[in-house]
């Protein structure tokens, strides 16, 4: 500023002193000492802990944080390094910077570098690093040393059950437990015959489990318990805790004929509707005019009823001609046309000439020549009391439920998919009476694959994988896969954290 006006100003010069301990030119400062001479004069890491142990969980891979706290923390981490700091007591000190030095897990060693600031003799900040040794004592937890000792010394038990002549509920609920780790509590997993057990260490896991369960599918529940021990003298009493979860029997794509009192609490819906959604809630849609509604599963489990046909009596239809009658209705976000439709079933070329006049809601899939897979009810013989129960009521001839895509994969039998699932770790009931058909598995299992192939809303809350294996041949097309293929920007690739885990986690992705 005084510059700038012209005056004259005094360059100001910073005088330099001998250190009184060495002799070398420095710039004064409140201790009078040279940076060198200060650190070898005071240690501000005197009294600091140089030596730690640490209590480390090989099963579960935890540390435990005093007093009975354990924490899950990866090698190198965030929070391993948050937790290597806590353990240590810096008083008067500032901590600047921290990190990994050496995290050998062979070694049953990790070393910490930490730089840290302390103001010594009158006023001056000291600043210095030193490296912290933390040695790894192995010693498993309480639930993992239980679980050691006694593998079915469980606490909880969930009984997962639908009573359905398959499991392609049980598949889709499977994706949704991995998605969203909601097993992770689980000691042991066990596929029955009608459903799944899980096993848990402790009451609120299984509480938990079942909260879950309900959130994503119909369910009704019950529990009950059972006294294992009981001391007098203090009181204590141990059970074991058993919860029984009964899904809704009503799958996806099943034709349901609604009890009078129901439809007529769904607003005189139906009565014959189909199911196209199942999540904690049903939704159903009528065919013939695109009304829908959502029944509940309190509604439900109320006036429970049974499906009138199930997916595995779908009959195979071509289109002949389809006319659309009206514009596109969305449904809870799915998107339906009202059309009617000229159908044959497929198994009647070379023996009749049978045409069927029908109303569908998939007028915006079909085309003349597509091939469609319905439920026939000119042919079935059905045996309902709730149908019975409505007198005078006209039944269609044909119910089609979804576009049939079975000629593009008969093209793709035996050849590899580009994506893969992840699969739970069960054990297998291998009782007479929960004896599971492995060909019968499987086909359903491809069965479930072919579904999230066709349908994206299906595997919109699943995760799908990129199989590393898969190569495409030279001459596929990019519209090989029509509209079965799954866009390559819906799957996932997988983490790889260490090159150990591989073989681990193959075993657990199906394809």
């Amino acid at each position: 500023m005084a510059h700038e006006a012209g005056m004259f100003v005094v360059p100001q010069t910073i005088g330099h002193v001998l250190c009184p301990k060495c002799g070398i030119l420095m710039t004064p400062n409140a201790a009078n000492m040279c940076v060198k001479c200060l650190a070898s004069e005071v240690d501000i890491t005197d009294g600091l802990q140089k030596h730690v142990s640490i209590i480390f969980c090989p099963e579960c891979k935890r540390y435990l944080q005093p007093p009975k706290c354990w924490i899950k923390a990866e090698r190198e981490s965030k929070e391993l390094l948050t937790f290597c700091v806590k353990r240590l007591k810096l008083k008067d000190v500032r901590l600047v910077h921290a990190e990994f030095v050496w995290t050998e897990p062979n070694s049953m060693r990790i070393i910490v570098r930490l730089r840290i600031q302390k103001e010594v003799l009158r006023g001056a900040v000291l600043e210095k690093a030193y490296e912290v040794l933390y040695v790894e004592h192995r010693q498993m937890c309480e639930s993992c040393s239980r679980s050691q000792a006694n593998p079915d010394q469980w606490v909880a038990a969930v009984q997962l059950r639908q009573h359905v002549p398959h499991r392609r509920t049980f598949f889709y609920l499977e994706q949704l437990i991995l998605k969203h780790d909601a097993a992770a509590q689980a000691i042991r997993i066990k596929q029955m015959d009608h459903g799944i057990d899980f096993f848990f260490s402790s009451r609120s896991h299984g509480v938990k489990f079942v909260e879950f369960v309900g959130k994503v599918a119909p369910v009704r529940s019950r529990d009950d318990k059972e006294l294992v021990s009981h001391d007098p003298k203090s009181n204590n009493y141990n059970y074991k805790y058993t919860f029984s979860v009964e899904i809704c029997p009503i799958c996806r794509e099943d034709l349901l004929c609604l009890p009078p009192k129901v439809a007529t609490s769904l607003g005189n819906l139906g009565p014959l509707v189909i199911c196209t959604k199942v999540s904690n809630s049903i939704m159903l849609l009528d065919p013939g005019c695109l009304r829908y509604c959502f029944l509940d599963a309190d509604r439900y489990w109320r006036t429970p009823f049974k499906c009138l046909l199930s997916s595995r009596q779908l009959v195979e239809y071509i289109v002949l001609d389809i006319d659309v009658i009206s514009p596109e209705v969305n449904a809870a976000g799915s998107r339906y046309v009202l059309a009617d439709a000229q159908v044959a079933r497929v198994c009647d070329f070379g023996h009749n000439d049978t045409i069927f006049n029908i109303r569908t809601h998939l007028g915006h899939l079909l085309n003349p020549g597509d091939y469609a897979l319905g439920y026939d009810l000119y042919g079935a013989n059905n045996n309902d009391s709730e149908l019975d129960k409505y007198k005078g009521l006209v039944l269609p001839d044909a119910i089609l439920i979804k576009k049939s895509y079975e000629e593009k994969h008969q093209r793709k039998r035996g050849k590899p998919r580009s994506w893969k699932l992840k699969s739970l770790n069960m054990e297998i009931d291998n009782s007479t009476r929960g004896r599971l058909e492995p060909e019968k598995m499987n086909s359903e299992y491809e069965e479930f694959l072919r579904d999230l192939e066709e349908n994206p809303e299906l595997r919109f809350n699943i995760s799908l994988y990129r199989n590393k294996e898969y190569q495409p041949s030279e001459g596929a097309s990019m519209t090989d896969g029509g509209d079965t293929s799954v866009p390559l920007e819906e799957l996932l690739a997988e983490l790889d954290v260490s090159d150990d885990g591989d073989e681990a986690r193959d075993d657990g992705m199906r394809e």
